[in-house]
């Protein structure tokens, strides 16, 4: 839980309100007072509180036909600003949308957040999927190939530190391999420089993904062609799919390598008359 932070710089009631934020999921889009205490572990007292500052805010409304409280569309600002601050999506959406016209295919970027991924840009073809994505959603990193691909850039002991933390997705995924085959995995995926998933997150999800490197040469993020596993066969996903990927997650590296090499400057504001 966030308000278990120690230090003398550690904001109790901050961590307490974006815990109250992240209680609200896919399954639960509306919460009374006494849900969202419960799920949080707060007082009452304490969650309506919190409740009632996030609504002032603008990032919490009452729930249409008085069933409690709801998040509104302003929470997506705070996901929103980090993606721009990094600069990724705006360099990787043009790549992106001609992989995606190549291949006829979704694909998206994430990165990793503990044990698990979390999409920060994608571009999506009208499919029927067995699991829903979009920015922000997460999933268990190792059963995906976004996953894997993050997974393996990691030092193995600092993989090890990272699964050994429980998933917040609460996704039960198909694959769950003991501590040899994970290894083995990771390493394949280190020794190719790509990683397939074929049916281990869920039923009928089969992608294949790629790092996205910095200037550096640092593994960022990750992009994948998403594909179902009825429509596509394995031998097409890595035959024609796969070249595709691999020219896209080039051309997105050496573009944002060379961003990072441009100067920022801001405008300073003008005297007053």
């Amino acid at each position: 839980m966030p308000r278990e932070g120690t230090g003398p710089d550690f904001i109790e009631a901050l961590a307490r309100g974006l815990e109250v934020i992240t209680a609200f999921a896919p399954h639960r889009p509306a919460m009374s007072l006494s849900e969202v205490a419960a799920a949080t572990g707060l007082a009452r007292p304490t969650a309506r509180r919190i409740l009632l500052t996030l609504q002032e805010l603008g990032y919490v409304r009452t729930a249409s036909g008085g069933g409690g409280y709801a998040l509104t569309p302003r929470v997506l600002e705070l996901g929103v600003a980090y993606v721009r601050s990094m600069g990724l999506w705006d360099v990787a959406r043009p790549h992106m949308e001609e992989l995606s016209g190549r291949t006829g295919e979704s694909c998206s970027v994430a990165q990793l957040d503990g044990p698990d991924i979390v999409y920060v840009a994608r571009v999506a073809v009208p499919k029927i999927v067995t699991l829903a994505v979009q920015i922000g959603t997460r999933f268990p990193a190792l059963q995906t190939s976004l996953g894997k691909v993050l997974l393996a850039a990691l030092a193995p002991e600092e993989a090890d530190a990272v699964l050994a933390e429980p998933s917040r997705s609460g996704l039960e995924p198909r694959w769950r391999p003991g501590p040899e085959e994970r290894d083995a995995e990771l390493r394949q995926v280190r020794a190719r420089g790509w990683a397939l998933t074929d049916e281990q997150l869920a039923r009928g999800i089969r992608s294949v993904a790629v790092p996205l490197r910095d200037g550096t040469g640092r593994v960022v993020a990750a992009l994948n062609v998403n594909t179902h596993a009825a429509e596509t066969s394995v031998e097409h996903l890595l035959d024609h799919h796969l070249p595709l990927l691999l020219q896209a997650a080039g051309e997105i590296s050496a573009d944002f390598a060379l961003l990072e090499t441009v100067p920022h400057v801001t405008q300073a504001a003008l005297p007053r008359a």
